[in-house]
């Protein structure tokens, strides 16, 4: 058994082509991510990768929709979105497959 600490990873990214990684893997990419009511990331698009964001706690708005607890997200390649925590959120977020740099401005 091994046993990691999710602060010790990249912004909640614990899995996935990249370092540091709990489970290093070009299949996938997973996260837990933690959010403060009122945080924001800017628009992005990714051109390969699909992104599933679980709402595990929380109310957060991405693509001018409101998503709340056990809303289940689905972002097809080209599909753009931002977010913006309602109040304190933390999601779950799956990319599939794990490719470096598909992350662009939209």
């Amino acid at each position: 058994m091994r046993s990691a600490k999710l602060s010790e990873m990249k912004g909640g990214w614990f899995a996935g082509d990249f370092s540091p990684a709990c489970l290093k893997s070009k299949e996938f990419e997973a996260a837990c991510k933690y959010y403060k009511a009122g945080a924001r990331e800017g628009s992005h698009v990714h051109k390969v990768a699909t992104e599933i964001t679980v709402i595990a706690k929380g109310r957060a708005e991405m693509g001018g929709r409101v998503f709340a607890e056990g809303d289940v997200i689905i972002l097809s390649p080209g599909d753009a979105t931002d977010f913006h925590a309602l109040e304190d959120t933390i999601t779950m977020v799956v990319k599939v497959p794990s490719v470096a740099g598909d992350k662009y401005p939209a």
